[in-house]
């Protein structure tokens, strides 16, 4: 499924991620550091969701107290609660 989130702080706007089954499959970050999110994206494909929000959570960039891979931590975590949900109520 792909979901799509506003992300602040940070120089991009928005990113839109998508998962199947817990996995991380593709993701695109909407303005910011584009080569910085491509290699960044190739990185998690693959890899379970839950796992990829642990390791870019509380990543900083410059004087941000936040970073891209931090917002995207954020919206992982999301996507996985929200599908956690939807197991539990079937």
């Amino acid at each position: 499924m792909k979901y799509e989130s506003k992300i602040n702080g940070v120089c991009a706007r928005s990113c839109s991620v998508e998962v199947e089954d817990g996995k991380f499959i593709d993701g695109e970050f909407c303005g910011g550091c584009d080569g910085n999110h491509k290699g960044l994206i190739s990185l998690l494909r693959g890899m379970d969701v839950d796992e990829a929000a642990k390791r870019l959570e509380g990543i900083t960039c410059g004087f941000r107290n936040t970073s891209c891979p931090d917002q995207l931590s954020i919206v992982l975590k999301k996507i996985s609660e929200r599908e956690n949900l939807k197991i539990k109520n079937i």
